[in-house]
Formats: structure tokens, C-alpha cells, sequence
């Protein structure tokens, strides 16, 4: 097995087997391509003709390169085209059937070294390498859509499975300048194991009417760098194949996160697959197409409008890095903003991180010396909240703690003027039991802030059964002011963008405990995979174990599902006094400054 693999052929020409015999041809390797459909292997043709012509168009490569690979692709329409094939990779439709029909034919047509990988993310390898007379050499290889342009291939090995099969396609993939990751046989392996999870999840707070699929997808992108919203990016999969995916993954698992959400199914019924339908979650300009176009769920810009209150002074409460930097986004705004911390020393302090900051921004350029010093003389650091009288917007920012936020709305309650909205900018914690703490429960509301403030253009705007019409409408005109992008949820524990991150990051963990992948096999795979621009362990680490844990623990509470219940190799590093990287080590180790 250990060939250096100069003809391949791809069996399969969708869009990924075409996306795969690109990497292969213009790699140097002769490409077999195979399809029973002649009309699909007319159409690899002329998608490999354009891509190829596009990237000499973008200087990537040169003409002669390009006719090169274009020669080195030849299609055929039997598998006994695949004699002469060191690797064969298959890449069918993902059924059992189709796939062990496949390997049965091919070992009657390949060599005995030749390797055989399926390009399945969601069927046993080991079920498909048991219908081949030589197991020992089936294995999965994984890429990832667009082929040309996803680094990520998993290479899935079976019990099976030959290493040196697992070390020839391991070096092929490295030489195709990807990035191998080898993973075990389970369902969904590591990237698609923790992608689909969490598009599952989405899928069911969009079907619950929790948030629109603008809303969930805006937060995610925002709230989390994501390069597409998880409604969106299920259209681009195709809602079938994902549906296909997790029947795959709760099969093995029988974790009720991966029971795939009964929209899901309801979708793929109708024939509203996605993008290649021209609907799913969304409707688009032609099937097959990428243009959003609006439809019956769109929602217009009046329907989000309202009256709201006039807001022309806001008081900040709390004296860390959150206050501050909300303090500096209203400020920066036009705001007259007050921000009381519990003593005069801890307000100045806090001012000063502001000045810091925006002397950072006049340094990059970002800002000008006189936006700064306007800036800074809009802010008034206080040292109780009886600067708060007569603000028209309180914001708090203090210890994600109830009792802590409780004690402090009732203290608002008695120093703001009738009619000022309180708002709490809590990341896990209920609205209304913060809201309750006061006798004007109809004027609070959440406003989510992300970390940094300044920088992040999330806010999640959260009513509680309670909240008047208006409040919710001037905190919506106050976030378009201060340059944000609302988005509506109700309140439940982790709002959207918590509620859908933090499970996948559970789920990431509970790999690492069951030794399915390394702490780096599983970040690599998420960013070079899924796009991500931070792996879960990079990011636990960088957000505190202590404060993931906390959330996990209110999901859990709040939801009751077992699959949300915390990871213990998470407890039992925070219980160490392992919480990232302000104490130097979580799932990994930092130097100390």
C-alpha cells in the first residue's frame, strides 16, 4: 500500500467528487472520474473547465498549469474504468446501499494493493469496509465543501483498518496541501460530529419560534466571527443530507441533541432542501442559487419599528472591562453617560481603562484626538448610584451574579426617575427574576453586550413576558444609534448565541474525555473545517472555565436535557483552579505575565 498514489479515481461527480478530481488534477495526479450519469460527468467537465479558468484569471495558477490538469481528467461510466487506479475514492449518494454496492464491484476491478476511501461524514466506515473482500484497506477520507478551497481532510480509520493504507492517503493529503486529521469511525467524525449538533440546536430554537432565522443567524455570526449563520449554512449543506447526518449520529449516540429537529424532516418532505431546491430555512433567486430574496417570512422595517421612549442620558453600572467598554460605546454615541462603580476610586479607575482605550483608537487612527477628549467629557465617573437620578437608561454590568443583580435593580428601582428603562446586560442568568426585583418590572430588559463592547456589534435584546411595547422599542432605536445589531429573543436561559455555543463546546470536551481526538486534532478540525476563527478549547480557555461552566450549569437546569449536563473533565479542571488563561492553564498551558 505504500504507492505514491499517481492515479486516482473518484467515483461520484457531485459537486464534491468534481471539487476533489480539481484538487487532484491540478496536484499532478491522472483522475478517473466516474459517474453513471453522463450528463454529470459532461457537468464535472465544464465546472473543472470554469474553475480552472478562474483561477488563471486570479493569477493562482498559469494557463499551461491549467491545461495540464484539464488533460490529466478523463470521465468514464463504469467502474471498470478504476482497474488502474492506486486509490479510489467514492463519494456517492450517502445511503448504505449505493456505497456497499460500490465496494462490492470495485473488488473485482482494482488491484490487491489499491486503496479503497469513502467520502461519507455520516456512515460506519466499518460497516462499508465489511462488504469488501480486503477491509484491510478501506478507509474514510473526508473532505470538506469546496473542496479547492477547505484545508481540512479527515482521514478515518476503522478497526480494520492497514496503517500503512492510513499513512499513504495521510502523506496524499499532506502533498494535496491539506491538512490531515486522523479520526476513529463514528458518526459525523470530529468537525461534522460538532457542527451538526449545534445547526441541529438552531434548527430547533428557529421551529420553537424562539428567534427569527435573521436573528439566529445574525447572532451567531456576530456573536461568534462565524462566516455563516446556522439556518444559512444548513440551506448550503442541503437540510436532507443534514437530516441524514444526525439520523446517523443519534443512531450511535441516543443523545436527544442529535435527534434531528422535526423541521428538519417537515423541510426534506416537502422538497425544500436549500439552496439546490431554491428554499429551505430561506428562498432564494433560482435553485441552486445564492441570492437570499425575500419572501412571506421576511421581516420589513416597519414591522420592527415602534415608539419608544427619548434617551438622552445613560448610567452605567459596574466597574470592569464590560462597564467600561459599554460606557465607551454610548459615549462615543453622543450619550451623556453617568458610570457609578461602588466608590469614587473604583469609578475613576474605570474612566481611566475608557481614556486608554480611546487613546488606543487615536493611536491606530481609528479616532481623532478631539472625538476622544468629546468623548471622555461625556463621561461622569460616580461613586454611588444616586448619580443615576435622573439618567432616562440604566444599564447594569456587574457580577454575573442573581443575588448580586437583584439587590442592585431594587436599588435602581428607588434612585431612577419614573420612566427610565433599566437593563441588564446578564449572559445566562432570567431577566425576569432581575426584573421582579423591582416594582416596574414592565420598564427592564435584557441588553446582551458581548466582549469586547467597543469592538463586538451584537447586542441580544431580551424581553421577559413582562416588558412594555415601548421599552422594547427604544432599546431596539438606542442599539441602531450606538452602531449595534439587535437581535430579539425571549428569556430563556443562554438567550441564542450562548444557548447554541456552549453545547457545542460541551460536545467537544465530552471527545476529548472519550480519547476520540486531541485537544488539537479537534480545534484544527473546527477552524479548518467549519471556519471558526477559534477552536473550542482556544476559546473555553480564552472565555474562563469557571464562567463555562456556570452557563453549562444553567442550560442544563433550565432545559433538563442530559446531553446538556456538564462535561467532567470540565468540573474537575475548574475544581483544580485550571480556568484558561488568567490562571495560566485550562486545557492548556500559558506563560504567565
Amino acid at each position: 500500500m505504500d504507492t505514491p498514489l499517481s492515479t486516482i479515481a473518484v467515483v461520484g461527480l457531485g459537486t464534491m467528487g468534481t471539487g476533489i478530481a480539481e484538487v487532484l488534477a491540478l496536484a499532478g495526479r491522472e483522475v478517473i472520474g466516474i459517474d453513471i450519469s453522463e450528463a454529470a460527468a459532461r457537468q464535472a467537465v465544464t465546472s473543472l473547465e470554469a474553475s480552472t479558468a478562474r483561477a488563471v484569471g486570479r493569477g493562482r495558477i498559469t494557463e499551461q498549469e491549467r491545461a495540464d490538469a484539464l488533460a490529466r481528467f478523463r470521465t468514464y461510466d463504469t467502474l471498470q474504468a478504476a482497474a488502474d487506479a492506486e486509490l479510489v475514492i467514492e463519494v456517492v449518494p450517502e445511503t448504505y446501499e449505493i456505497k456497499q454496492q460500490v465496494f462490492r464491484e470495485l473488488d473485482a476491478v482494482v488491484s490487491a494493493t489499491a486503496i479503497l476511501a469513502t467520502g461519507t461524514n455520516a456512515l460506519s466506515v466499518t460497516r462499508l469496509a465489511a462488504e469488501s473482500q480486503h477491509p484491510e484497506r478501506v478507509l474514510g477520507l473526508h473532505f470538506f465543501n469546496p473542496a479547492p478551497a477547505m484545508k481540512l481532510v479527515e482521514v478515518v480509520s476503522s478497526v480494520l483498518t492497514a496503517p500503512p493504507a492510513v499513512e499513504t492517503v495521510t502523506r496524499l493529503a499532506r502533498e494535496l496541501g491539506k491538512e490531515p486529521v486522523a479520526v476513529g469511525d463514528r458518526p459525523g467524525f470530529v468537525a461534522d460530529g460538532l457542527l451538526f449538533g449545534y445547526l441541529n440546536q438552531a434548527a430547533a430554537m428557529y421551529e420553537a419560534n424562539y428567534a427569527s432565522r435573521e436573528d439566529i443567524d445574525a447572532a451567531m455570526k456576530l456573536g461568534c466571527g462565524l462566516p455563516m449563520g446556522p439556518l444559512a449554512l444548513l440551506d448550503l449543506i442541503g437540510i436532507d443530507t443534514a437530516r441524514t447526518v444526525l439520523e446517523a449520529m443519534y443512531s450511535a449516540s441516543h443523545d436527544r441533541l442529535h435527534a434531528p429537529a422535526p423541521v428538519l424532516g417537515q423541510l426534506s418532505e416537502a422538497g425544500l432542501t436549500g439552496r439546490k431546491a431554491g428554499r429551505g430555512f430561506y428562498t432564494y433567486d433560482a435553485p441552486g442559487g445564492q441570492d437570499v430574496v425575500p419572501d412571506a417570512l421576511t421581516p420589513s422595517p416597519e414591522a420592527a419599528a415602534g415608539t419608544g421612549r427619548g434617551i438622552a442620558s445613560v448610567g452605567v453600572a459596574g466597574s470592569g472591562t464590560m462597564a467600561s467598554g459599554i460606557a465607551e460605546v454610548f459615549a462615543k454615541a453622543g450619550y451623556t453617560v453617568v458610570l457609578a462603580a461602588r466608590g469614587q476610586e473604583k469609578a475613576d479607575l474605570a474612566k481611566s481603562r475608557i481614556a486608554k482605550s480611546l487613546e488606543r483608537s487615536v493611536t491606530k487612527g481609528r479616532l481623532t484626538a478631539e472625538a476622544r477628549d468629546e468623548t471622555l467629557a461625556r463621561i461622569t465617573a460616580a461613586g454611588s448610584l444616586d448619580a443615576f437620578a435622573e439618567v432616562d437608561l440604566a444599564v447594569e454590568a456587574v457580577a454575573e451574579d442573581l443575588e448580586v443583580k437583584q439587590q442592585l435593580f431594587a436599588a435602581l428601582d428607588k434612585v431612577c426617575r419614573p420612566g427610565a428603562v433599566l437593563a441588564t446586560t446578564t449572559s445566562s442568568l432570567p431577566v425576569i427574576a432581575i426584573a421582579r426585583a423591582t416594582a416596574r418590572p414592565e420598564d427592564v430588559i435584557g441588553m446582551h453586550f458581548f466582549n469586547p463592547a467597543p469592538a463586538m456589534k451584537l447586542v441580544e435584546v431580551v424581553r421577559t413576558v413582562l416588558t412594555a411595547d415601548d421599552v422594547h422599542a427604544t432599546v431596539r432605536a438606542v442599539c441602531a444609534k450606538i452602531r449595534k445589531h439587535p437581535v430579539d429573543c425571549g428569556d430563556r436561559a443562554g438567550f441564542i448565541v450562548n444557548a447554541l455555543l456552549f453545547p457545542y463546546l460541551n460536545n467537544a470536551i465530552k471527545m476529548v474525555e472519550e480519547h476520540y481526538a486531541s485537544l488539537d486534532d479537534i480545534d484544527a478540525a473546527m477552524k479548518l473545517g467549519g471556519g471558526y476563527p477559534m477552536g473550542p478549547f482556544e476559546l473555553l480557555d480564552v472565555v474562563g472555565l469557571d464562567v463555562s461552566l456556570a452557563i453549562e450549569k444553567v442550560l442544563h437546569r433550565e432545559f433538563r436535557d442530559p446531553g446538556l449536563a456538564p462535561a467532567p473533565l470540565l468540573e474537575h479542571l475548574v475544581a483544580a483552579g485550571c480556568l484558561g488563561r488568567k490562571t495560566g492553564r485550562g486545557f492548556r498551558e500559558y506563560a504567565r505575565r
